[in-house]
């Protein structure tokens, strides 16, 4: 089959991991595959791409709503789907899954799938909420197959009103959770955290998380700020990348956290990270079902989290973690402080955390699962139209 995947972005989060681990499962069982991206993709793919996928760049697709941009990539994405005439079109994120699904009316015969990452039309204003459910409903039209991270996110989507039941499925995002089992601690520690050979090692709380507004940082330390004094021997790491990084160094600044907080980008060793952790902590104001709760999980780190859809497929308040009122960061902060201060509660989520099965996870059902729902036999390619003004790369 010649499948092409689109997102909006092309950033180092979630629903990017799990679009091209999917992808490199179907390019190993000999499927041609293409990935159609939007502006500004994050440099790091440019090395880090699956062997074999055919990368379409397409930067008249951007992320925030701009009616002449989104109909210039609406009418370029019909012009491409005629040029690669694939089966199938799996779309994800918000403005790629509207987008991508109402230009695959210019290859009818192509079966296309959306996969849900986030419910997007949850968690926002009024009116935002209005046009999203008003978009969503009519993509829906042109869609054959809704593929969700969790049961909730499907949930979701049916109670709106948008898929049928019969039509949505959940296929969980798909990590090497082997790496995350028992993880060793960073060979740098010591300097990540500012500690001096000899002293012992601080109370740490870890917020892995792409910087982006929806997460929460700033409101996040605007919170901890008030707490922090309460918490002497404690250093909050950041671990993530993105749009809002200079935004939330102005706020750790202003807020006066310099000695607080430790920035530590991306990094090859994210189950390290865990192991330096006490616990971990996500303010998410959406998500579909966060791969971060996962990997908290496996690596035995117990997580305070924001409610959210789906939260309690993985963290089962007060065994491995505990589940924080959504509109409330003061009840977040304040359940991570109490579960810092009472070591043998803590001692027994991380046991809990560790006991939690996440096999569920495992990437090897990932794009097996995936492809098997696109309900097509496997079939030799149909022929690409030979464009060489596509952009193909």
């Amino acid at each position: 089959m010649h499948i092409v995947h689109l997102l909006t972005r092309l950033l180092r989060a979630g629903s990017e991991e799990n679009t091209l681990e999917t992808c490199r499962w179907q390019i190993a069982q000999g499927h041609r595959v293409s990935l159609i991206h939007g502006a500004a993709p994050d440099p790091f793919w440019e090395d880090h791409l699956p062997r074999g996928l055919t990368r379409i760049f397409l930067p008249e697709m951007v992320h925030p709503i701009h009616p002449v941009q989104d109909m210039r990539a609406l009418i370029r994405l019909r012009q491409i789907y005629r040029q690669l005439n694939p089966d199938v079109i799996h779309t994800h994120q918000s403005k790629a899954g509207i987008l991508g699904r109402l230009a695959a009316r210019a290859v009818p015969d192509a079966v296309v799938a959306h996969g849900i990452h986030i419910v997007p039309f949850e968690g926002v204003a009024p009116a935002k909420r209005a046009l999203y459910l008003a978009a969503e409903r009519l993509a829906a039209r042109q869609t054959d197959v809704f593929i969700g991270v969790s049961e909730a996110v499907g949930r979701a989507y049916v109670t709106a009103g948008i898929a049928r039941r019969g039509r949505v499925h959940c296929v969980r995002s798909g990590m090497d959770i082997a790496r995350f089992r028992n993880p060793a601690l960073p060979a740098d520690w010591r300097s990540l955290l500012g500690v001096a050979r000899g002293n012992a090692r601080p109370r740490v709380v870890l917020m892995m998380a792409a910087f982006e507004r929806r997460k929460r940082h700033v409101p996040f330390l605007r919170a901890f700020a008030r707490v922090a004094d309460t918490l002497p021997d404690l250093k909050l790491l950041l671990a993530g990348a993105g749009p809002e990084e200079a935004r939330i160094r102005a706020a750790v600044e202003g807020l006066g956290l310099q000695d607080k907080v430790v920035f530590c980008g991306h990094r090859p060793d994210p189950e390290a990270l865990f192991a330096l952790a006490d616990l971990s902590v996500l303010t998410s104001t959406r998500e579909g079902l966060p791969r971060v709760a996962v990997q908290s999980m496996a690596a035995g780190c117990p997580m305070v989290v924001r409610e959210l859809p789906g939260i309690d497929e993985i963290i089962d308040h007060g065994r491995n973690g505990l589940i924080a009122d959504a509109h409330d960061l003061g009840e977040t902060l304040r359940l991570m402080t109490e579960l810092l201060q009472d070591e043998r509660r803590l001692n027994r989520m991380r046991e809990g955390a560790l006991a939690t099965d996440v096999s569920a996870w495992a990437r090897v059902a990932l794009g097996r699962r995936t492809t098997s729902l696109y309900g097509l036999p496997t079939r030799r390619p149909r022929p690409l139209v030979v464009d060489h003004e596509m952009g193909l790369a």
